[in-house]
């Protein structure tokens, strides 16, 4: 099953809109795009929920955009993967890790919503 251009664009677009500070900390937009019942394994083993991801006090997002290494394809019809690996500075370090999201088609405004994430750091 291939994945249109246009669907790609859009999960690459929603995806980067997570490590952008003007839409990551729009509590609005988060919530019409990580799921109710949402779950991220971190990349430091902690295990985060949609409380955890709307909750997060705003501060500078240093990530490399475009994501690197981005790709997606569906799973099935209504359910796609993107994996990419993120350069994130933090206090002047520069974090690596691989990174996975599972999004499913959604009839809200933004045609997906975020079910699952997991970052792997390298």
């Amino acid at each position: 099953m291939e994945i249109s251009q246009q669907d790609r664009n859009l999960l690459e677009r929603l995806e980067q809109s997570l490590w952008r500070e003007e839409t990551r900390f729009d509590i609005a937009l988060m919530k019409e795009i990580i799921a109710e019942d949402f779950i991220e394994f971190g990349k430091s083993g902690r295990i985060y929920h949609r409380s955890d991801a709307l909750s997060i006090s705003e501060q500078p997002i240093e990530a490399i955009i475009p994501l690197p290494d981005f790709e997606a394809r569906l799973l099935t019809e209504n359910v796609a993967q993107v994996t990419y690996n993120s350069a994130v500075t933090y206090r002047g370090v520069i974090n690596r890790a691989r990174r996975s999201s599972i999004w499913t088609r959604s009839p809200s405004p933004h045609g997906w919503i975020l079910r699952f994430h997991q970052g792997t750091p390298y």
